[in-house]
C-alpha cells in the first residue's frame, strides 16, 4: 500500500524489452536507499516490484512490465530520460499522510487544461466514463501517484488544485495538455459499489 505522497522525481535510464515483458531501469536515491529483491516501489502510481537480485546498491532499480500493465498504464509510452514520480510502499508504523493508494491504475487521462495562479496551479483532465463515478468533489484521486482533492467534477472530466510542494517535488510541475498520466480512485468507492451490487440494496 502506498500513500500518494510522492518522495521523490526519478529518472528513466533504461528500457529493454525481454519476450513480451518491458525492463525498466529507473534512478532514485531516495526509494533505493533501504530497496531489496521483492520490495514494492510505485513508479508514476504503478506498484512495481523490484528484480534486482541483491537489491539496488547503485542508486537504481529494475522493474518488469507484464502486458496487463503496459495495457492499462502510462508506462507503456516511457522512454530513457522520462522523469517519474517515486514512492516506497507504506511501512507498518508509518503515517497515512494522502490516502489509500494501491497503485492499482484504473486508468489513463489526458491533461485538457492548465491554469497557473500566483503560487498554485488548476488542471483539468479527462475521465472516462467507466471511472467516473468513482469520482467526488472533494474527494481522494491519485494522478501519476500523487494523492490529489478533487477540486471540480463533471461527466467526464475533473480538476485539481496543486500547491506549491505538489508542484515543485513531483512530475505533475511540468505536465503539458495533451499529456497522459495514471489515475486511481478511491478503492472505498470501489468496495461500496461492490457492497451495494452483491446486498442489492444501498450501504447504509
Amino acid at each position: 500500500m502506498f500513500t500518494g505522497i510522492v518522495e521523490e522525481i526519478g529518472e528513466v535510464l533504461a528500457v529493454r524489452e525481454n519476450a513480451d515483458v518491458v525492463v525498466l531501469t529507473v534512478r532514485g536515491a531516495t526509494v533505493t536507499s533501504d530497496a531489496h529483491h521483492g520490495d514494492s516501489i510505485a513508479v508514476n502510481g504503478v506498484c512495481l516490484t523490484v528484480v534486482d537480485p541483491d537489491g539496488a546498491t547503485d542508486g537504481t532499480f529494475t522493474v518488469e512490465l507484464v502486458p496487463e500493465t503496459l495495457k492499462r498504464s502510462s508506462l507503456s509510452a516511457v522512454t530513457t530520460g522520462t522523469r517519474v514520480n517515486l514512492e516506497r510502499a507504506l511501512p507498518v508504523t508509518g503515517r497515512l499522510g494522502g490516502h489509500i493508494v494501491q497503485g492499482h491504475v484504473d486508468g489513463i487521462s489526458t491533461l485538457i487544461s492548465r491554469s497557473p495562479g500566483e503560487r498554485s496551479d488548476e488542471l483539468v483532465f479527462s475521465l472516462a466514463p467507466e471511472i467516473a463515478r468513482y469520482v467526488a468533489e472533494k474527494g481522494s484521486i491519485a494522478v501519476d501517484g500523487v494523492s490529489l482533492t478533487v477540486a471540480a467534477v463533471t461527466s467526464d472530466t475533473f480538476t485539481v488544485a496543486l500547491i506549491p510542494t505538489t508542484l515543485e517535488h513531483t512530475t505533475l510541475g511540468t505536465r503539458k495538455p495533451g499529456d497522459t498520466v495514471n489515475i486511481e480512485v478511491d478503492v472505498l468507492a470501489k468496495y461500496l459499489e461492490r457492497l451495494n451490487g452483491v446486498s442489492g440494496r444501498a450501504v447504509q
